[in-house]
């Protein structure tokens, strides 16, 4: 069959291109592979190069639907298991959520099948501009949920060398560029493949070169301790089950060797008022010595000013009741979870999930200050989002030299969202070159060094505390110098102007 060759009948051709898109999604995982990623963009791109804009469009939504049903499932989890929907609506949502997610990519593939014009390069061009500007939607609009964004399947690739540099979109769109020059190319035949595959080892070449560049510098060293209680997510706001947790999260501190402990999201899953009263007092005694502190998450506010998802930080001279503690409130809320997007209300109201409807905190939130370092926390799946933490380090004088986030993936169970949000939490490392400390409530608890390597770790599923050390880093990356100014506008306007120039003629 030649590289004209048609995929069979039409809708065995969706069927494939819909199959490549979810077998993709083992590479959010096991990320070894991240080059078998630019292989299925590649082959998305073959049968694009083929296609009118209306065929290609339904590919593009194949696959999008494909890869994101098949690396979200675990939404079913919460929704059903813990959220007590019934199965058909939690499947259903999961399906209308990655099917509207895909319109994106649906747009960009059409797109690309119109514009594209003659050339392999040309077509590479306008196709990585198509793909990162559909990425970059998925990204912003409606709040923004860029999981499994392409750039996270290169984390141990050496195209991860571009990362400080792009970001994970720009990350993405240079990947879906070369997997492009791949796939039309080989709509010509094999023999023009050999461009595109120069260009690929060229672009690995580059990336490890830009990886042995240091764009920061050490600060001083932390030991630590993160907490991984492992409490089931079906007792953690249980009335009959919070004592026990509140005990054993006592004793995990109480247990805990390091200068910095830091615990996970909703670590304590009641109000300050809530609590017994010698509670929180016994945890801020523990933390008023010298050269001892702590960050962890607590649910604050009250039914007058409304409730926030939040992290307390307490060191010598920090007290909960006269408000000198360490606040930060989350800014990136989870829809459904944590906020009710309107119109949904009704959907809410169907699951059984506590505490859904909290305020925003602040963008650029202060960092915690300790020993010389400032911990920049964030909260469940905030550090998906690079160009928010990016925000932080404007200025540059008070940027945070250490990242840690807490979350609760218990809402997921033993599913591949733990290693999924590894791997998120490690291209953050990567593009701000700093160290990412990682306390879930069920794992994977890790601690992260500012290239992206895993330190140290705890098994998931367990109870236990982390030791291990950390060291700070200080020194902006151009990845947080221009996302923490402008933002994502510069990809924007990169992905706008490629898209207009290069595609500025239609294909005869």
């Amino acid at each position: 069959m030649t590289g004209r060759g048609r995929a069979g009948h039409p809708w065995l051709e969706l069927a494939s291109v819909a199959a490549i898109g979810a077998l993709q999604t083992i590479v959010f995982v096991e990320t070894f592979l991240g080059l078998a990623q630019i292989g299925a963009v590649a082959f998305l791109a073959w049968r694009v190069g083929q296609a009118t804009a209306g065929r290609a469009a339904l590919l593009g939504f194949a696959f999008g639907t494909g890869w994101l049903c098949a690396g979200t499932w675990w939404l079913f989890v919460s929704m059903h298991r813990y959220g007590g929907l019934p199965a058909w609506m939690a499947g259903l949502a999961v399906f209308l959520l990655s099917a509207l997610l895909s319109l994106y990519l649906a747009a960009a593939m059409a797109a690309v099948a119109r514009w594209r014009g003659r050339g392999v390069l040309r077509g590479a061009v306008v196709f990585a501009a198509a793909w990162l500007l559909a990425e970059l939607a998925r990204a912003v609009f409606f709040t923004g949920f860029p999981w499994l964004a392409s750039g996270y399947a290169h984390v141990d690739s050496p195209l991860s060398g571009f990362a400080p540099w792009l970001g994970v979109y720009g990350l993405g769109a240079l990947a879906a560029g070369l997997a492009a020059a791949l796939g039309l190319a080989a709509v010509d035949g094999m023999r023009p493949l050999r461009g595109p595959l120069v260009a690929i080892a060229a672009a690995l070449v580059a990336g490890a070169v830009l990886d042995r560049i240091n764009f920061t510098e050490p600060t001083g060293t932390l030991s630590v301790s993160l907490l991984q209680g492992n409490v089931p997510q079906d007792e953690k706001f249980s009335a009959r089950h919070v004592p026990e947790a509140l005990a054993d999260t006592a004793a995990q501190f109480a247990a805990a060797r390091g200068e910095l402990v830091v615990g996970p999201e909703t670590v304590i899953p009641l109000l300050p008022r809530q609590l017994e009263p010698d509670y929180l007092e016994a945890l801020q005694a523990r933390f008023a010595v010298p050269d001892r502190a702590t960050i962890f998450g607590i649910p604050l506010g009250d039914e007058a000013s409304g409730y926030t998802n939040s992290a307390l930080g307490l060191s010598a001279g920090a007290a909960v009741q006269d408000g000198t503690a360490y606040r930060y409130d989350k800014h990136h809320l989870v829809p459904f979870g944590e906020f009710i997007p309107a119109g949904f209300r009704w959907f809410t109201r169907m699951m059984n999930i506590p505490l859904g409807d909290f305020n925003r905190g602040p963008e650029t939130a202060p960092s915690f200050p300790f020993k010389g370092e400032r911990i920049a926390p964030n909260i469940c799946y905030e550090d998906l989002f690079g160009e928010e933490l990016a925000a932080r380090f404007v200025p540059s004088q008070s940027a945070p030299t250490i990242l840690a986030n807490l979350s609760n993936i218990g809402w997921f169970g033993k599913t591949l969202a733990v290693d999924q949000h590894l791997h998120i939490s490690r291209l953050r490392s990567i593009e701000l070159q700093r160290p990412m400390l990682r306390a879930p409530n069920t794992g994977a608890t890790e601690e992260i060094a500012h290239r992206g390597r895993v330190t140290h770790a705890l098994p998931p599923f367990t109870r236990g505390i982390l030791e291990g050390t950390v060291q700070g880093r200080s020194g902006l990356t151009p990845f947080a110098w221009w996302a923490g100014r402008f933002g994502l506008w510069p990809l924007w306007a990169l992905g706008l102007a490629s898209l207009l120039y290069f595609g500025r003629r239609r294909t005869p």
